[in-house]
């Protein structure tokens, strides 16, 4: 079986196979992604919903064997790097802290960036291009290596490529790439009142 097919769920009820088909590999291609399907991605992130409609995120990012990239790559935890070298696009997703129209701290900034990295995770499965949300990162050396400011926040990076075979990663990695996804059941995530 592909690590594809025995990563799509069986769900309880109907969900969009767009959702269903997004999942989070560690292996990547060679093959390198355009800027093309970059700028749709990002404008795609674009547009999600934001409070105050603050739009509070901002990306950086960096194809394969740039500079740029290594920089990124070097922010990473060392449990991150040994796959993440193979991914075609890093980004940083950044998010700022302060509603500077309304002069008060954004308290949802960390949701509202998470909605923005949803939309792209959802147009990049539409476009068969996948992706691995890091939280794996040194933040002060993130904050020094890009210069944020103080109202801004390293959210975090984001390993992007087209699918590669579970075989060329190394264990632990391999083994996690070719388990099937779980999910806890609706009655652990939602109650009726």
């Amino acid at each position: 079986m592909s690590n594809t097919a025995i990563k799509i769920p069986q769900t309880e009820n109907p969900v969009l196979d767009v959702l269903k088909m997004r999942w989070s590999p560690r292996a990547f291609s060679e093959k390198a992604i355009d800027e093309k399907a970059i700028a749709t991605l990002l404008e795609a992130a674009s547009w999600a919903p934001s409070s105050m409609n603050a739009q509070p995120w901002r990306y950086i990012y960096a194809h394969k064997g740039t500079p740029a990239f290594e920089k990124m790559w070097d922010c990473l935890l060392p449990g991150n790097q040994p796959w993440v070298k193979n991914a075609a696009v890093l980004m940083l997703n950044i998010g700022y802290t302060f509603l500077d129209q309304f002069l008060v701290p954004n308290r949802h900034f960390m949701h509202d960036c998470g909605m923005a990295n949803a939309n792209l995770f959802t147009q990049a499965t539409a476009l068969d291009i996948y992706g691995h949300l890091l939280g794996g990162f040194d933040e002060a050396k993130t904050k020094l290596a890009f210069g944020l400011g103080e109202k801004e926040e390293p959210v975090c990076f984001v390993a992007l490529g087209y699918l590669g075979e579970a075989e060329s990663l190394e264990e632990p990695f391999r083994t996690r790439e070719l388990a099937p996804r779980t999910r806890k059941g609706l009655s652990e995530i939602a109650q009726r009142l």
